[in-house]
């Protein structure tokens, strides 16, 4: 006997709806297909809507950026008739740019659902889905992950995977992290985010201690550099460590990815003291040329826990058996929204099948385009320009050797002319891309890089 919901997605009327509603995307879409200045005539009534805006929040936001509800991949409509090249897409959110119809489809698919949200004591199939969805990736003949706890936001993912890790390693009750790492701004991940304007004011709700990051200029050294603090940090805590928390490519300090070796000479030592290894992927996730930068890494099978968000639009936690939270530990009132879970099905089947990962899928050709135009760029602006950095879907560079006021009027700049920036680092702090991958292609890539060097006459000019 057919479901009366499955009879009501495969109505034709249905089907037709979506057809209408495709057709009609495509053709509002059809001017919003390259960087376009504003309208004189919504400038008053677009500045009253920046003004509300940070009126209502208490402080101004980072950009004069309200969005209009429409876009095209890459580019995005403002509310004050412009339109801009997104390349880092709500700091790796938009993995599918802007108004991509399948993403759009699978939100017609989430308004016929009984629910707005899903969770607590309700989830619907798709939600099972999304999770093996997420197993299914992270599988590999050397990964013990068993199981997903799914949740809305990437900082709960974090708290849910500490809470676990400490369940299990009780009474430990200290974390390790690497020096510049971002985990979120929960009351405890403040306390883990290396960043102290992130805790100013803020009780001390975790202990939490920091080992040097990786330096690619000092193999050798790097390694023996912080096996030593590592050392130093177990015998002063002896027996109080739960975990620690590895960011594979560190996003929030510039975009530097780490080695495997140095990850295995850490691990080692985390094993022989029981201590549980966790990666953090809120952001790498999907942006290296394996799903996972744990696997590109080749540590599938040192993991223990694993955090995902962002791109996915709903975030994860990913477990090993013998991490089994006990019940009471772990609940929320909202998993999320039957439009993200929906959407997300439809980014990770993309990401499964959709020719992004490998050394010769999307994601690495893009990277590989992507570095021979910060090359170019490189030559033209000697001793102003540096990079490329980052890995894949992750680009940075340098400009003006890093200074933080003169990065920050350059990423502003780049706005101005039309290409969303941020930046990330501090000494040197560097401009960021987090590229919307499925969407993209070299041409967008070339034209992004006309404005960086746009940016970099007119900043030089007024210098």
């Amino acid at each position: 006997m057919a479901l009366q919901a499955d009879k009501l997605m495969n109505d034709p009327r249905i089907k037709q709806a979506k057809e209408l509603i495709a057709a009609a995307l495509k053709d509002a879409q059809q001017e919003i297909n390259k960087v376009k200045a504003g309208d004189k005539s919504l400038a008053e009534s677009y500045a009253k809507w920046i003004e509300r805006c940070g009126a209502a929040r208490g402080a101004n936001i980072y950009y004069k950026y309200l969005g209009s509800g429409l876009g095209n991949g890459a580019f995005v409509e403002l509310a004050d008739g412009s339109v801009k090249m997104d390349f880092i897409t709500g700091i790796g959110v938009h993995y599918f740019g802007h108004s991509h119809e399948d993403v759009v489809l699978s939100g017609v698919d989430a308004a016929l659902a009984d629910t707005v949200m899903q969770g607590h004591l309700q989830q619907n199939r798709d939600q099972v889905e999304l999770m093996e969805s997420f197993l299914d990736l992270a599988a590999s003949k050397d990964s013990t992950l068993k199981h997903c706890f799914l949740t809305s936001t990437g900082a709960t993912a974090n708290e849910n995977a500490m809470k676990i890790i400490f369940q299990k390693k009780y009474p430990a009750d200290r974390m390790l992290a690497f020096k510049k790492c971002f985990a979120g701004r929960t009351l405890a991940l403040a306390q883990m985010t290396d960043k102290a304007a992130y805790r100013d004011g803020l009780p001390r709700a975790l202990a939490v201690d920091y080992l040097p990051f990786y330096d690619a200029s000092d193999h050798e050294g790097s390694i023996e550099r912080t096996l030593l603090e590592l050392e130093k940090h177990l015998e002063r805590f002896p027996n109080s460590y739960a975990g620690m928390c590895f960011e594979l490519i560190q996003g929030e300090g510039g975009y530097f990815p780490g080695d495997r070796d140095f990850f295995i000479a850490i691990i080692n030592v985390l094993k022989k003291n029981n201590i549980a290894v966790w990666i953090d992927e809120v952001q790498t996730f999907g942006r290296t040329t394996e799903a996972f930068a744990f696997q590109y890494f080749k540590l599938d099978k040192y993991v223990d826990v694993v955090t995902v968000g962002k791109m996915s639009q709903v975030c994860a936690t990913l477990y090993r058996e013998d991490f089994k939270p006990r019940p009471g530990l772990v609940s929320q009132t909202f998993t999320s929204s039957t439009a993200a879970i929906r959407a997300s099905l439809v980014i990770l089947n993309e990401l499964r099948h959709g020719g992004l990962c490998g050394e010769n899928g999307k994601i690495a050709i893009l990277h590989k385009y992507f570095e021979s135009q910060m090359r170019i760029l490189a030559e033209k602006y000697p001793g102003q320009f540096e990079g490329p950095y980052g890995l894949g879907a992750m680009c940075a560079f340098t400009v003006f050797n890093g200074d933080l006021a003169k990065t920050k009027a350059f990423a502003s700049s780049l706005f101005d002319l039309g290409l969303i920036s941020f930046i990330a680092g501090k000494n040197p702090t560097r401009i960021r891309f987090l590229l919307p991958v499925i969407p993209i292609s070299e041409k967008e890539i070339f034209t992004a890089c006309k404005l960086i060097s746009e940016a970099m006459k007119i900043t030089l000019e007024n210098d």
